[in-house]
């Protein structure tokens, strides 16, 4: 598992259900605010890794 973008899927995963379970108490909502976390949590990294792109080092 070395690919970056299966390590960032694998931490929102992670970050995502621990704060859904902190938040809420029923099944169907923490798994809904889980996916909602986990999407923002991956779409931001994607995009600004798209916006950052043609800014080498």
């Amino acid at each position: 598992m070395t690919s970056h973008l299966l390590l960032l899927v694998f931490f929102a995963a992670c970050v995502a259900a621990v704060l859904a379970a902190l938040q809420k108490d029923d099944r169907a909502g923490q798994l809904r605010l889980a996916l909602y976390i986990a999407g923002g949590f991956i779409g931001t990294a994607l995009v600004l890794g798209w916006v950052l792109f043609p800014f080498p080092l």
